[in-house]
């Protein structure tokens, strides 16, 4: 854990002043809780109606109402900075510290400056999320959230842990260009900087020495990720994905394969089905492989009839979103995805089966209905290229910028959202517009960028590089070549996919993840097999020894046969000789 910056809150904070200690990490945290709680209610995007307003607070010396208020910790008394009464409060009566409650930063008195503790952060930490899983709920609104608890190894896990030897995990590693393969390596680029493949596949949910599948795509990422994690050269060599290129040929269609450009699109697709198809638990309907679990979400598609107003409802699996350009410049992925949503006119072509007539207009509308844990984005080529004629050899790329966010709030455009702020049917916007939906959502919908695939140049001799996004640093992958960047730089390029991860996991409360129940159900069928195994080693014991009992019984009543036969055999003699007498 790093270090304090201040060394009197060091002091503060140990254990030879625990009255202290105890006033601080309580003011402490009553001040972040109020400030998370006052965040939650008055700065929801989804703006609910009915809300509990938490007031201001005032400044204890100018009695202003304070939007970003400083709270002592040694007291009950709250300032404003500008000012400097906050300041003024703790020279006069000899306090040491207050707390920005916007923040959470701390000022010392005695560094005057803002310091810094890996305890204040911790405690800040808890406290909000705390209060967020309180007030947030899982996509299914009736389902509270669960309780955030931090991993405690077992004793098992320490005493496995003693002996590992700790390596450097950047994967900031290159990609060699195996002949126009720019388009592979974006993809996997993405694929290595998703935390949720990266978590999957680093814990050795696949283990590519034990699967026997042929052409396993799932070996080959895992193969990948051994490879980018591993090397401690630096900087790292590049690493030439040259089985993952022959695996995916094999597993492709024709189009997909030789060394002619291909979409990137196209190919991420292609991956995410040959990883789904190789995966342990791989199934048609309810699919809880680590593909599914990391990008599947619904798409809900609404037909209201006009003439009788009944309702056709379809939900779609995707694994992806394709969202159109409007072209002409200024376009948002907000925009977009209102475009995306918005009721479309179906015409006169529409046949209601409710009223069994020609509909003279229906409408049809989009929305989502279960949102990803990781959201692909594409912008539509058909929108990126231009065709003057038939001919698409003389086809023109339209470089037509999109301005895409590196947070992005997609409660606004969820199924329950869109019937709580229209009519109930779906559709409409309610009062508000897009967003006026239920306390507490938007927590659960946030999600954070950590991904974008780029296209430079024409179709015929364009190349791909990509973003991606390391712990809180931003890098530029052109194939073998990883630059420093920044968020401001992977934001003012020009996009074709956006790989964005919810900053909060949605999946049951208070359950056992389905990965779990499945490996508690294999290690059970394990088991019940070894059960099996000695059962069936034990009867074959028993029955060997019942062969046994059988041979010295059948032993026993052959030397009984001839050992009658014996005094038989000596009566005879004995009659013999006295007859002979």
């Amino acid at each position: 854990m790093a270090s304090s910056s201040c060394p009197h809150i060091s002091v503060a904070l140990g254990d030879g002043q625990q009255t202290i200690h105890n006033e601080i990490a309580s003011k402490y945290t009553s001040v972040v809780t109020w400030a998370a709680y006052r965040s939650l209610s008055t700065s929801s995007s989804t703006r609910p109606v009915k809300r509990r307003k938490i007031a201001a607070p005032t400044c204890g010396t100018c009695h202003m109402s304070l939007t970003r208020p400083f709270a002592c910790l040694q007291c009950q008394f709250i300032g404003c900075w500008q000012d400097g009464h906050i300041k003024q409060h703790l020279r006069s009566v000899g306090h040491q510290f207050c707390v920005d409650a916007r923040s959470g930063s701390v000022y010392c008195t005695d560094c005057e400056d803002f310091i810094y503790h890996p305890k204040l952060e911790q405690m800040q930490l808890s406290a909000t999320v705390a209060a967020e899983e309180k007030l947030t709920k899982s996509q299914n609104s009736k389902i509270a959230r669960e309780s955030f608890k931090p991993w405690v190894p077992t004793s098992a896990e320490i005493q496995a842990l003693q002996g590992a030897e700790s390596i450097p995990c950047h994967g900031r590693r290159g990609l060699l260009n195996l002949g126009q393969t720019c388009y592979m390596n974006v993809v996997l680029q993405c694929f290595i900087h998703n935390p949720l493949l990266r978590n999957y596949f680093l814990s050795d949910k696949h283990n590519s020495k034990q699967c026997k599948v042929e052409n396993c795509t799932c070996c080959e990422m895992d193969k990948l990720f051994a490879e980018i994690y591993s090397d401690t050269a630096s900087p790292p060599s590049p690493y030439a994905p040259i089985s993952f290129l022959a695996t995916s040929w094999r597993a492709s269609s024709a189009e997909l394969s030789g060394y002619a450009q291909q979409d990137a699109h196209e190919f991420f697709m292609a991956s995410v089905n040959h990883i789904h198809s190789t995966s342990r638990g791989c199934t048609n309907i309810s699919c809880n492989c680590i593909i599914h679990s990391t990008f599947s979400g619904s798409l809900q598609s609404d037909v209201v009839c006009e003439r009788c107003g009944s309702t056709t409802s379809v939900v779609d699996p995707v694994l992806d979103i394709s969202l159109e350009l409007r072209g002409g410049g200024g376009d948002t992925l907000g925009a977009c995805l209102r475009r995306f949503t918005q009721p479309e006119k179906l015409g006169k072509e529409y046949s209601c089966a409710k009223c069994v007539k020609a509909s003279p207009e229906a409408t049809k509308r989009f929305s989502i209905r279960k949102l990803p844990p990781v959201l692909a984005f594409q912008f539509k080529a058909s929108f990126r290229f231009e065709h003057k004629t038939n001919d698409k050899s003389s086809a023109k790329k339209i470089d037509t910028p999109i301005r895409f966010p590196a947070t992005l709030n997609m409660a606004p455009f969820t199924t329950q959202a869109m019937k709580i702020n229209g009519t109930g049917n779906g559709h409409g916007h309610g009062a508000h517009g897009y967003g006026a939906a239920y306390p507490g959502r938007d927590a659960m919908c946030e999600y954070d960028l950590f991904a974008v695939v780029n296209h430079e140049g024409q179709i015929d001799n364009g190349h791909y590089t990509n973003f991606a996004r390391c712990k809180d640093e931003w890098f530029r992958f052109d194939d073998d070549k990883v630059t420093p960047s920044s968020l401001g730089a992977c934001l003012a390029s020009n996009a074709y996919m956006c790989f964005y991860v919810k900053r909060y996991l949605d999946y049951k409360p208070n359950t056992i993840p389905s990965y779990v129940l499945s490996r508690e159900q294999e290690l059970q069928k394990e088991r019940e097999m070894e059960r099996e195994k000695e059962r069936e080693k034990e009867r074959e014991k028993d029955r060997e020894r019942e062969r046994e009992r059988e041979r010295e019984r059948e032993e026993r009543e052959r030397e009984e046969r001839e050992q009658e036969a014996m005094r038989m055999r000596e009566l005879e003699l004995d009659d013999e000789l006295l007859s002979t007498l």
